[in-house]
């Protein structure tokens, strides 16, 4: 199933790779995240992210756009920008991001220790990493299972409908 097929109306919770797709941009899934995105600010869904995807989001996209502004190799970027403090000044695109994902109504969900705890228990219910398990402890937090992602270790999760970019 794709993002397309996500029916109007529903609560879908958005994995980080779907705004990195966008505001990266991927080339391959930039275009699907983007028309997402489009829906999501129409109001065809109802659209959510938690604090972590939210903070992963941030992340990468600064990531990406230190690699992109300063012609750095990915590999080996996070100890990179820990030594160079005064790059990561320069960079504002990835704040710039989160501002839009917020103006168009992205509801972000707050985690506490009983989604770390639960998480945990999920990792090992299902073989996810921490961060996969987080999601999925939110999202039944929450009594959500639409989840847009690209990542195909969530199909582990029977109670889940996850909606990939292709």
């Amino acid at each position: 199933m794709t993002f397309d097929d996500i029916p109007s109306g529903e609560s879908v919770f958005l994995d980080a790779n779907v705004f990195v797709y966008e505001f990266g941009p991927d080339p391959v899934f930039g275009i699907a995240s983007q028309n997402l995105l489009e829906r999501i600010e129409d109001g065809d869904l109802r659209r959510f992210c938690s604090t972590h995807e939210f903070s992963n989001v941030a992340h990468r996209l600064m990531t990406l756009e230190a690699c992109q502004t300063f012609g750095w190799p990915y590999a080996g970027i996070g100890p990179r920008l820990r030594s160079h403090p005064t790059e990561i000044t320069q960079l504002h695109r990835f704040r710039q991001a989160l501002v839009e994902i917020i103006a168009i109504g992205v509801q972000i969900l707050s985690v506490n220790h009983q989604h770390v705890v639960q998480a945990a228990d999920l990792s090992q219910q299902f073989g996810l990493l921490s961060g996969d398990a987080l999601i999925v402890a939110v999202m039944q937090a929450n009594q959500m299972t639409c989840l847009a992602s690209n990542d195909s270790d969530f199909d582990r999760v029977p109670s889940l409908r996850r909606y990939a970019p292709m």
